[in-house]
């Protein structure tokens, strides 16, 4: 069906650093927080609180590292590694778990030997299924995005609409282009996102 309105193309952009605020909208363009939590991140952000380089369990080459979200809380380390292993030879995985009672956390780490094979189960291992579950691959923004704030302190990528406290400019929640906006298409900008994240490789 054809008409005399503007065919609008929903177009997405991703975040190549971290800012709380523009973090809590949709189309990144928030200039006030909106919830308790992005207030929560943002005086850690100002205040410098939060220190990547300080978790010592963070081991590994953040560059050959994936991060992995929404497993089951059935998922058990083995099943996880066989899963990602389809796509290059591990060299360290962390199921990230409570550290009081020890159930899974619902998220892990997976570090591969190589960048080129950590970048396949970026590519495909995205939405694939674990133990009946949908599962995310994200880089691990963790210790490569400047200005990270992580979900327990009001920050994060993500999440889900129960929470209320929905985080954009990831990949599985990106920014979404205002209207008026020309920007470029989904894959092409997952382009620009991979080299200005991955891309600085410090030797």
């Amino acid at each position: 069906m054809s008409g005399g309105g503007n065919n609008v193309v929903n177009k997405v952009f991703y975040a190549t650093s971290y800012h709380p605020i523009q973090a809590g909208s949709i189309d990144g363009t928030d200039v006030a927080p909106h919830d308790n939590g992005v207030r929560r991140a943002l005086l850690c952000y100002n205040a410098g609180l939060y220190d990547p380089s300080g978790d010592s369990k963070a081991v590994g080459d953040p560059y050959c590292t994936l991060f992995v979200g929404r497993l089951s809380h059935h998922t058990t380390e083995d099943t996880l590694r066989e899963v990602m292993s389809k796509y290059g030879r591990i060299k360290n995985l962390r199921l990230v778990r409570h550290i009081v009672t020890g159930a899974s956390r619902g998220y892990g780490f997976v570090e591969y030997e190589t960048e080129k094979e950590m970048l396949r189960a970026y590519e495909d291992a995205h939405h694939s299924l674990i133990d009946g579950r949908e599962i995310i691959v994200d880089y691990n923004r963790q210790q490569l995005m400047p200005g990270w704030i992580p979900r327990r302190l009001g920050g994060g990528l993500g999440g889900r609409k129960e929470s209320g406290q929905l985080r954009f400019g990831g990949r599985d929640r990106p920014f979404r282009a205002p209207l008026s906006h020309h920007l470029q298409g989904e894959k092409e900008v997952c382009r620009i996102e991979r080299k200005n994240i991955i891309g600085k490789r410090v030797l």
